[in-house]
């Protein structure tokens, strides 16, 4: 807990009150130690990419991998804002497209179930997520390995009303009657603990274990699903956007809105590779240990 402290007060919260441009000017800095010095899970970086985009010369698949890192070691900072930002400071980095998408079905008295992948600078989206709801947004989490830490990155990502829910509580969460609507968010891009209980399709050219969480409590509880989707205008500000996946889960296939919120996710990576989470070991599993 000492040290976890010492991190939190003399490194995280300094971090925290730089403006973004500050910021990024660290971030290159960043880029050149964690890419050209200690090569951070480079190996599973390019195998990912390779695997992905096999069309791909090697030299695009390394250019996608610089972006990626150049990327990524922007989310990091700009993460670690989340720890004082104000609701103002947010705002001018993240605003919402369609926030009336979700907001009809909070008119319609119903919860509903927002799907996410790791996909530019999900922390803010995290942080921002329930100031343009009129729902109350729950955010699904599996709780970090230092108690310290995880309890200051629940009141960080909390700072706005948002609800963070460890993942073990989710179906007493679900089961219990609450007089406020909620919008609850999924990852969808995370590789299952156990590949026995996932649904399993092609995903960015291979057989991939994908959670099912989402529509298996989109169809339980009959709840609506959206894909959220964050979009990057510039260097440090983004844009939430929200897809109508469906309003009828009950009437729908099995893995069907699997496949759609795997899909649209897809999509996104294909266009802009860099934005996603490439240095995650998400192809863990094999089909045959199904």
């Amino acid at each position: 807990m000492f040290f976890s402290a010492l991190l939190y007060y003399l490194v995280l919260i300094p971090i925290s009150v730089l403006p973004f441009c500050v910021l990024h000017l660290k971030s290159r800095f960043l880029y050149v130690i964690i890419f050209y010095v200690v090569g951070y899970r480079k190996k599973v970086v390019l195998a990912n990419i390779r695997n992905s985009f096999p069309e791909k010369s090697e030299k695009e698949q390394r250019e996608i991998a610089k972006r990626f890192y150049k990327h990524l070691c922007d989310v990091l900072l700009e993460s670690q804002t989340i720890f004082t930002i104000s609701p103002k400071r947010l705002a001018r980095h993240i605003t919402c497209k369609n926030p009336e998408l979700v907001n009809k079905y909070y008119e319609q008295g119903k919860n509903v179930i927002l799907a996410i992948g790791h996909y530019n600078s999900w922390e803010l989206l995290l942080t921002g997520l329930n100031s343009f709801l009129k729902h109350q947004a729950v955010v699904l989490y599996t709780p970090l390995s230092d108690s310290y830490l995880d309890k200051k990155m629940i009141t960080a990502r909390s700072r706005n009303g948002t609800i963070m829910l460890p993942t073990k509580g989710v179906k007493l969460f679900f089961e219990t009657p609450s007089e406020k609507l909620h919008a609850s968010l999924f990852a969808i891009d995370q590789s299952p603990a156990d590949p026995t209980k996932c649904y399993w399709m092609k995903f960015l050219n291979q057989e991939t274990a994908v959670l099912y969480g989402t529509e298996y409590f989109a169809k339980k509880y009959n709840q609506p699903v959206l894909f959220t989707r964050l979009n990057k205008i510039k260097r440090g500000h983004y844009e939430l956007e929200f897809v109508e996946v469906t309003d009828k889960p009950l009437e729908t296939a099995y893995g069907e809105i699997t496949e759609k919120v795997t899909r649209i996710l897809e999509k996104d990576i294909i266009a802009k590779p860099e934005f996603w989470l490439w240095s995650h070991k998400r192809w863990k599993h094999k089909k045959s240990d199904k």
